[in-house]
């Protein structure tokens, strides 16, 4: 070979060699910030099976992550601090996207690469937060750089699709995690159907418990029923309207509210009994609009991402008091951010803990041990007699409780003095659920899959109630003049720890779940225990 030759040859080479060489860094440069690939994948316990088909389509939301974070934190401890004059002054979905959501700059740049990769662009929220779009498996393992298996599950009779390592994205944007990826956790709603128990106060069938029932043993025959709020609820499937008609026509109640469905990723609002079940739904439909029948709307948000249902909520910013009852796996940054923004925007989020007690499995109670959720658990309620007032209230053994089986960190407002004691038995590291409870025994009356009975309960009861008793605190502040109570577990803890407790709190000391008692003050079964309606709204918005 000659010099010249020998001399360009070597050029040549040193130049793929480098190119390499980049190629590797910028791959290793443009992980996303979170992982993806289930534990039982990563270490093996997941035989693999086949490989998911190329033409199956998917629904990925592509999340960014937050900007001026520490910024954010101080903003939101000035927002819940009353002694703040920042006190409850929140920030707009564009004030929000502007001062903490990603650029305008980064977010375009995300859509465009999604375009020019062939993923379908389904929704560009206004906040930023999140890009929900669409492709073919095939695609999507090419845009990623991943192959999606199919994987036998290793505690449950099915198989699950997952991707082999983590996505890498040839894009000079920071992304901070991509939903949808794998089903290694489909979302699961948190009602317990059983047979029809006896009960003490419910005016249903066999002494069930209406919505209704409820109402006036936590709130009474007062004036505020939730008019001028909505209430927004989180579902992973939708419902049937005629479910929710049967149900207000066979107790012969009136139906005043609107019942808007919200459709996320192009998902469906129907759930024909012949191939969806709208259980889980239809309860939560029921129980919100019971507890506050005069709301001006009952927004039921229905998607196929979980990371993009809460998006919405947060994005539309329309409902203040938020429900869900559903269960799943996923990285908790994914939703931490939005949790974030719901919070600073004056939104409350409840979550239903779950219904197998202390052993409720991790993938089901979260997100209910997110620090920015209120966690919801559950009791055995009497009333002094059929639709009476409360009577007496124990710990539904059921009630899931525990410090965080996610391995949530304690946050500060669960470190006040008095929250957590030797006789609780909470943790002092992680943090600990429920905050607060409700009815959830067996048996409670529901209209859906187009019949109804008095059987079924859970914590999904507990979650919706909460959200109505909220507009209704909502209410009262507004007529005061004053803002939504927005992110109330700081509020709530301090009025635990307080000379107001047991005026605004049934404190519930009987119970168990398994391996945690209820006891006096916070316990890890009731949390601070149900509301005692009047004076709690009074307590949150004087």
């Amino acid at each position: 070979m000659g010099n010249n030759a020998e001399r360009s040859f070597r050029r040549h080479s040193m130049g793929v060699v480098l190119a390499l060489i980049l190629a590797a860094t910028c791959y290793a440069q443009h992980s996303t910030l979170t992982t993806h690939v289930p534990e039982s994948v990563a270490s093996g316990s997941a035989p693999l099976v086949g490989h998911l088909p190329g033409t199956q389509r998917l629904s990925l939301a592509v999340s960014l992550p937050l900007r001026n974070q520490a910024e954010l934190d101080e903003l939101l401890q000035q927002l819940y601090d009353p002694q703040s004059p920042s006190f409850h002054r929140y920030l707009s979905v564009g004030e929000f996207a502007e001062r903490f959501g990603p650029s305008e700059a980064d977010y375009r740049a995300i859509v465009q690469f999604a375009k020019t990769s062939s993923l379908t662009v389904i929704d560009e929220p206004a906040n930023r937060m999140v890009l929900d779009v669409e492709a073919d498996a095939a695609t999507i393992e090419k845009t990623l750089h991943v192959t999606l298996g199919v994987y036998q599950h290793p505690t449950e009779n099915r198989t699950f699709y997952a991707p082999d390592r983590e996505p890498t994205l040839d894009l000079d944007v920071a992304v901070l995690h991509i939903s949808g990826l794998d089903d290694f956790s489909p979302p699961r709603p948190k009602y317990a159907e059983s047979e029809a128990q006896s009960k003490t106060g419910g005016s249903g069938p066999g002494g069930s418990f209406l919505g209704s029932d409820l109402r006036t043993a936590y709130y009474g025959s007062g004036s505020l029923d939730g008019a001028g709020q909505s209430v927004g609820l989180f579902e992973g499937a939708g419902y049937e309207i005629s479910d929710i008609d049967n149900y207000f026509n066979n107790i012969d109640q009136p139906l005043n509210v609107p019942i808007k469905g919200v459709s996320v990723n192009g998902a469906s609002l129907s759930c024909p009994p012949s191939s969806c079940t709208d259980i889980e739904q239809s309860l939560d439909i029921e129980q919100a609009i019971s507890m506050a029948p005069g709301l001006s709307s009952l927004r039921v948000y229905v998607g196929k991402n979980n990371v993009s249902i809460f998006n919405q909520m947060a994005a539309d910013n329309i409902s203040k008091s938020l429900s869900c009852s559903w269960g799943w796996t996923d990285n908790e940054t994914s939703l931490d951010p939005i949790f974030e923004e719901m919070a600073a925007q004056g939104q409350t989020v409840f979550v239903a803990t779950g219904d197998d007690g202390a052993d409720t499995p991790a993938d089901v109670v979260w997100p209910a041990d997110d620090p920015w959720v209120t966690a919801v658990g559950g009791t055995v309620l009497t009333t002094k007699g059929a639709g009476g007032p409360w009577k007496s209230e124990t710990g539904w053994q059921n009630s899931a409780g525990m410090p965080s089986p996610n391995n949530v960190p304690i946050p500060s407002y669960q470190q006040l003095t008095g929250v957590i004691t030797k006789t609780n038995h909470g943790s002092t590291t992680l943090r600990d659920i429920p905050d607060v409870s409700s009815e959830a025994d067996a048996a409670q009356y529901v209209c859906a899959m187009g019949e109804c009975k008095d059987q079924g309960g859970g914590t999904s009861y507990a979650a919706p109630l909460w959200a109505g008793l909220i507009a209704m605190v909502n209410e009262q502040a507004a007529a005061n003049g004053q803002a939504a109570v927005g992110f109330i577990n700081p509020a709530l803890y301090a009025i635990g720890t307080g000379s107001s407790y047991h005026s605004d709190f049934h404190d519930i000391t009987s119970g168990n779940n398994g391996e945690y008692k209820a006891v006096a003050g916070y316990d890890l079964v009731t949390g601070w225990g149900s509301p005692q309606g009047v004076d709690l709204i009074d307590a949150l918005a004087p």
